[in-house]
């Protein structure tokens, strides 16, 4: 049996979108319970250099949209980074995961060979689509998603290891 790059894809940011924002929800209601300030969790950050929750969330969004409509062969949706609040991040999330409910199987599968182009500043990254998808954008959204579950775990929201994963 073969994996396709939609089973890859869609229903893992979808399980993971999911688990944030869960994490986001109790995030949001230790807050209100007056354990933290919302504005000093959403720019916590886990080192100095290192972006903080609010950014985190974004990052892991624009990663999945981004891989999404880039193997489809559609238009990036454009979020505007503008969240100032847990509940403004989970709605990004529900955002995230409508655009990503939209797909169909086939309009991924068979983008394993397409070539994917990425430019940054100074560099440009090619990709067939399954490299970009298991190399560039499955690692790169755990480590957001895992930086952002870090960040509220360290600032001392009692969440573990079953909040990150998930119930199947």
């Amino acid at each position: 049996m073969t994996l396709s790059i939609y089973q890859a894809s869609v229903p893992v940011f979808q399980r993971m979108l999911g688990n944030l924002a869960d994490i986001l929800e109790k995030a949001e209601r230790w807050t209100e319970d007056g354990a933290i300030n919302g504005s000093d969790l959403l720019n916590a950050r886990l080192a100095p250099d290192m972006h903080p929750l609010v950014r985190q969330v974004q990052i892991a969004t624009d990663s999945v949209k981004g891989c999404v409509a880039r193997l489809a062969g559609v238009e990036i949706p454009s979020f505007p980074d503008t969240e100032s609040s847990l509940a403004e991040l989970r709605q990004r999330l529900d955002r995230t995961q409508a655009f990503i409910a939209n797909f169909e199987p086939s309009q991924l599968d068979g983008s394993g060979d397409k070539a994917i182009v990425l430019k940054f500043p100074g560099v440009e990254l090619k990709y067939s689509g399954q490299d970009y998808l298991l190399n560039f954008v499955l690692p790169n959204f755990y480590f957001h998603v895992t930086t952002a579950y870090a960040i509220l775990r360290h600032k001392g929201l009692q969440i573990g290891k079953m909040d990150y994963l998930g119930r199947p």
